[in-house]
């Protein structure tokens, strides 16, 4: 029974960073309409500014307190991915309004080739570490409950609570603040938004910048697990069952989703992997998300579309 729990543990902290990814999908789609197909570019970019940022800080600023160059380097970084989001805005969503979701489409593809490019130029192609200090070893929990406790990863742990934060925090922002309610009437209808006075312009870049800053996180966590390289961008792949399972439109079915998809990634390929052979982690989670499509398309927890004629 331990077994089972550590498995399951370890998929659910998997699946909060799945759903800090799935976020920046679903939020970019909510209040602008574009499937952001450059989400996995922009982990990629945002670890590779933060990597770079704390190496080049010392040397810039003569500091050798590693907490202080660690502060500086996300926020150099967020302020990066703050002029990305203004950039998006400015340079393409604002003349693409009322076009095919196709041409939107495309035009995130564009983003995510030239950010990967960009990145790749600035900061280097080598595999970065990015050093926050978690801990590696390590520990059992519930040993009074369970027959010789359940072992969990110390890294994977905080990392899961670092990005179980963030989500929290969006949450709290989407639900209570006034920019948050504004970013919702904009994702329910963009006409009737702008008739009470909201910006659209300025909504989108607040929106981006938040993904940009979701995508700073996860590339963060990810970064200092598995080192900053250029694989890191799949992880997106990794989260589009996510989005799909939880609904395109659903901030709660992103998180929802997450949890289920890393859980069932993990006991799926310690129960189910002896008998096909191995290697179900990496189909898992499409072919629950295929299932999902062919009797609920628009996800779990995904709005109807109704057209009436």
């Amino acid at each position: 029974m331990g077994f089972f729990f550590e498995a399951l543990a370890g998929g659910l902290m998997t699946g909060v960073l799945y759903s800090l990814i799935a976020l920046g999908f679903v939020l970019i789609y909510k209040a602008s309409g574009v499937f952001n197909f450059a989400q996995g570019i922009m982990v990629l970019f945002a670890a590779l500014a933060m990597a770079r940022f704390a190496q080049w800080i010392p040397g810039w600023l003569g500091l050798d307190n590693k907490i202080l160059v660690n502060i500086l380097a996300f926020a150099g970084a967020a302020v990066l991915m703050f002029i990305v989001a203004w950039l998006v805005e400015r340079l393409a969503l604002r003349h693409l309004v009322n076009q095919p979701e196709a041409t939107l489409l495309m035009v995130t593809i564009g983003i995510g080739f030239f950010l990967e490019g960009f990145g790749q130029a600035v900061f280097g192609s080598n595999v970065y570490n990015i050093d926050i200090g978690m801990p590696k070893d390590p520990i059992f929990i519930f040993e009074n409950l369970v027959e010789g406790g359940i072992l969990i990863d110390t890294e994977e742990l905080i990392a899961a609570l670092i990005a179980a934060v963030l989500v929290m925090a969006l949450v709290v922002f989407f639900q209570k603040t006034k920019t948050g309610r504004a970013l919702r009437a904009v994702a329910d209808d963009h006409q009737a938004a702008q008739s009470v006075g909201i910006p659209l312009s300025r909504m989108w870049v607040i929106v981006w910048f938040v993904a940009g800053l979701a995508a700073l996180v996860a590339g963060m966590v990810w970064g200092s697990k598995l080192g900053v390289q250029f694989s890191i961008s799949t992880l997106a792949l990794r989260a589009l069952p996510v989005v799909i399972l939880g609904g395109l439109t659903s901030v709660p079915g992103a998180i929802i989703a997450g949890l289920i998809v890393g859980a069932g990634e993990k006991l799926s390929e310690i129960y189910l992997g002896p008998f096909v052979g191995g290697g179900i982690e990496v189909w898992f989670a499409y072919v629950l998300a295929l299932i999902v499509l062919l009797f609920r398309p628009q996800g779990l927890f995904g709005e109807k579309i109704i057209d009436r004629v």
